[in-house]
């Protein structure tokens, strides 16, 4: 499927067919989240790849859309909230690869985030790209999802048993759509460019 089409198709899908979804499948989209931009190249991503019926059950009791939990595979999106302090080995790394070689550059680079808000603001800014590439994936292989932020996260923390540097982002269901439905509305283009300077 070229990008436009898998774009312009991208629903968000709340009714999945029963069946199974490949372990390639799953392997193609993550990879795809792997290949996404970061700020500073700190990946801060990581994945639980929820099959489990036992756990989709655990997970009633964290969130109200029960549809999700229907899909064949849930993705827990989260953030490494370390992932920042491997910064300068990623510079290091992007400066070996000659990623700044005749990059025009003020002053010494200094990081976004200077406290606890602003850091996870900026990695789930950087894991919510991911998820995107996660979507469009699915999409270019006749898959579905929907991005879920509805759950307790603290709940859902503990049913997975995710260690304390985790913060859940988003659950990621993934099936084969039952049905898709009609393009939603879209603001016209120029009601989003608030002006050309």
């Amino acid at each position: 499927m070229q990008l436009d089409q898998v774009i312009q198709t991208r629903r968000s899908i709340r009714n999945f067919k029963p069946d199974p979804v490949s372990d390639e499948a799953i392997s193609d989209i993550l990879e795809a989240a792997r290949l996404a931009a970061s700020g500073s190249n700190i990946q801060p991503w990581r994945f639980v790849v929820i099959k489990s019926q036992e756990i989709k059950e655990k997970l009633k009791g964290a969130t109200r859309w029960r549809f999700a939990l229907k899909a064949p595979v849930i993705i827990a999106c989260c953030s490494n909230l370390l992932a920042a302090d491997g910064r300068p080995d990623r510079l290091v790394e992007l400066t070996q690869a000659g990623v700044f070689d005749n990059v025009e550059m003020d002053g010494e680079y200094s990081p976004p985030e200077k406290n606890r808000e602003q850091l996870l603001a900026y990695l789930n800014m950087n894991v919510g790209i991911a998820i995107t590439h996660m979507m469009l994936k699915a999409v270019d292989l006749g898959l579905g999802t929907c991005w879920i932020g509805g759950f307790d996260p603290l709940k859902t923390k503990e049913i997975l048993a995710l260690d304390d540097n985790l913060h859940i982002v988003a659950l990621l269901p993934i099936g084969y759509p039952e049905r898709v439905p009609a393009q939603r509305p879209r603001f016209p283009l120029e009601k989003l460019i608030i002006k050309t300077v």
